[in-house]
């Protein structure tokens, strides 16, 4: 306890770094995903080839890669200079974007086709059809697997200390490099974790709640 006490601080502000990390990174992600799952759906032939590119590109790379090609290639080439907090955001929402992705184009399969067809046959376009009638009905379907992947980015988001950045789990170095009990301080960053994916989990929880189907 002494040392959560003695160091309230510096948790506080890798508590404060891991949060913000995630919902910054998971606003990315989501805007991202869902655009890229409407590129995967699209009848534009270059559009379903860009997302389908998009997803195994990023999906299938070490996020410990992207952060390297964000921190030493990106600022090189496109903008340098950029902070190594938004870098990585990018890092981990374009990663996690790729999994997003994949959830809602699961949720939007599980929609029956007969709905897009009875939408187009009134005239909407495929975007209109997409946005109004298709993906709130797979919103209801996705919210399962989206709380999964949010917990995940939470954990992921443990990288971007290596790349300085103040999260939770640089706090373990620091207090380890002063000597203290690596055992008690992975307990007290154990506990930080536990509190940020109970509650992505109880957010989730309630949403399922409110718009899940009852059967």
């Amino acid at each position: 306890m002494n040392v959560l006490l003695d160091h309230f601080a510096l948790f506080r502000d890798g508590f404060i770094g891991t949060v913000s990390l995630t919902a910054a990174s998971a606003l990315i992600a989501l805007v991202l995903g869902v655009v890229i799952a409407g590129f995967r759906v699209s009848p534009v032939p270059p559009l379903r080839a860009f997302g389908t590119v998009w997803v195994t590109v990023l999906r299938n790379t070490p996020l410990v890669l992207l952060f390297l090609v964000a921190f030493f290639i990106l600022p090189m080439v496109l903008f340098p200079g950029m902070s190594p907090y938004v870098l990585a955001i990018l890092a981990l929402g374009f990663y996690t974007s790729s999994f997003v992705c994949e959830a809602v184009r699961s949720g939007i399969n599980t929609v029956a086709v007969g709905q897009a067809e009875a939408a187009r046959s009134l005239g909407m376009t495929f975007m209109q059809t997409l946005r109004l009638i298709v993906l709130p009905q797979a919103t209801r379907t996705v919210l399962p697997p989206m709380s999964s992947i949010l917990i995940a980015l939470t954990k992921n988001s443990a990288i971007a200390g290596a790349f300085s950045n103040t999260e939770l789990f640089g706090v373990q170095k620091d207090l380890s490099d002063m000597g203290f009990n690596i055992m008690v301080v992975f307990l007290w960053i154990a506990l930080a974790y536990l509190i940020i994916t109970f509650s992505i989990s109880g957010v989730f929880r309630v949403l399922e709640r409110q718009m899940g189907v009852a059967r």
